[in-house]
């Protein structure tokens, strides 16, 4: 595991994951809202970006167009360094600057979702550059029943995506799993019941990453 951060010209990068329907955005609005009350410097995005390619995913996921995962998993890899390195927006050197980055998915995403279809091996080595150059400083996994969370899909959308469907969160489950298990020596993953109720688990994400942040950066 990497020690918290302690560096004070550095800011925390704090990633949540989870399947489909696990309640990310609802925890990460929690935590900015939060942030935001302390007055530190926090910055909210999400994978896929809004920027070209992550634009072009968009487009495979609700079915618009087709294409190999293959092709999919490798412009998930693009749109990462491209959220990481891009010059006007790109996290890493927000980071860098003392801005906490909370992040809607990041490359453990990747290695769930990817590998039902591919060798984790692959999926892995095609995210190792971003890995690279930046890890986060901890991951929150909200973890949740497949059922329950393709019924939180379906009562909040009118439509699902590519991967929303009861086998494929199954088997993304199973491998989030397996991939923590995989990288749980070398990272901060924390792994939160995402059945709890939204304000309770809002208190017990905030004390599980408290230690990652510096709470006295403004």
């Amino acid at each position: 595991m990497t020690e918290s951060n302690t560096d004070p010209n550095r800011g925390s990068f704090i990633v949540f994951e989870g399947i489909d329907g696990s309640g990310k955005s609802t925890q990460i609005r929690h935590l900015m809202d939060r942030l935001k009350t302390l007055d530190l410097k926090c910055y909210e995005t999400k994978e896929p970006t809004d920027g070209p390619i992550g634009s072009l995913i968009r487009q495979f996921l609700t079915g618009r167009i087709k294409t190999d995962d293959r092709v999919m998993a490798s412009l998930f890899a693009a749109d990462r360094l491209d959220h990481l390195l891009n010059a006007n927006d790109g996290i890493a050197g927000k980071i860098g600057s003392g801005i906490n980055v909370i992040s809607d998915r990041y490359y453990l995403s990747s290695y769930a979702y990817h590998s039902v279809s591919l060798p984790i091996e692959w999926v892995i080595e095609a995210n190792a550059v971003s890995a690279g150059i930046l890890r986060p400083t901890c991951t929150i996994f909200i973890d949740i029943d497949p059922e329950t969370a393709l019924a939180r899909i379906k009562k909040n959308r009118s439509h699902t995506e590519l991967y929303e469907v009861l086998d494929r969160l199954v088997a993304t489950r199973q491998n989030y799993l397996e991939a923590i298990e995989l990288i749980k020596d070398e990272e901060n993953i924390i792994i939160v019941d995402g059945a709890l109720d939204e304000t309770v688990l809002a208190d017990l994400v905030w004390e599980k990453i408290s230690p990652f942040l510096l709470i006295d950066r403004k």
